[in-house]
């Protein structure tokens, strides 16, 4: 689990997308985490921040996760923040912006395990970014939720399903070392 070049990718986990849709998934997620950074594996967390003006706001009149706590990554998860191969701050649904496209080229990781909230948006669209980038991603859906009802997170996996293929969906326990 976790060698080069794969890559564990934490989308999203940040207090503002909790609800009782999501927070269930959160100690999956800080297993999968735990056991991966044990054994040696690279991870990526992103974390979404939703400027004043930004498309959320003025197409979907959403403005949250603008500040503190709502946009720090969940107390859970703080200490394997802090050892992570990088924490990328974006503006957009996807790992991929300019920092994140250069971290991964930088590692020359090739397998993307992407896990996180919400499946139906930013682990969705990472997966999608990094399958366009001829990359392998991997949706563990097992450690994805989404914060708006299991209904929304069905629905991204369904998607996901026609983007990447079915058989990048999986679960954290079939996860291929690489």
């Amino acid at each position: 689990m976790g060698n080069a070049p794969s890559v564990l990718v934490v989308v999203d986990v940040q207090n503002g997308f909790l609800s009782e849709f999501s927070s269930p998934v959160v100690p999956t997620i800080v297993d999968l985490v735990e056991r991966w950074q044990a054994s040696g594996g690279d991870t990526i967390f992103t974390r979404y921040l939703n400027p004043p003006g930004s498309q959320y706001e003025r197409l979907m009149r959403w403005t949250e996760l603008r500040d503190s706590p709502a946009i720090d990554i969940v107390e859970e998860l703080s200490l394997c923040a802090a050892k992570a191969t990088a924490v990328i701050d974006k503006t957009i649904y996807s790992l991929f912006n300019e920092e994140g496209v250069a971290v991964v080229k930088e590692h020359g990781w090739t397998d993307l395990y992407i896990c996180g909230i919400d499946t139906n948006s930013c682990v969705l669209k990472t997966a999608v970014d990094a399958f366009e980038r001829d990359l392998t991603p991997w949706i563990l859906t097992d450690a994805s939720a989404s914060h708006s009802g299991v209904h929304v997170h069905d629905a991204g996996l369904l998607v996901a399903t026609k983007f990447i293929g079915i058989d990048q969906l999986i679960t954290s326990d079939q996860i291929r070392a690489s």
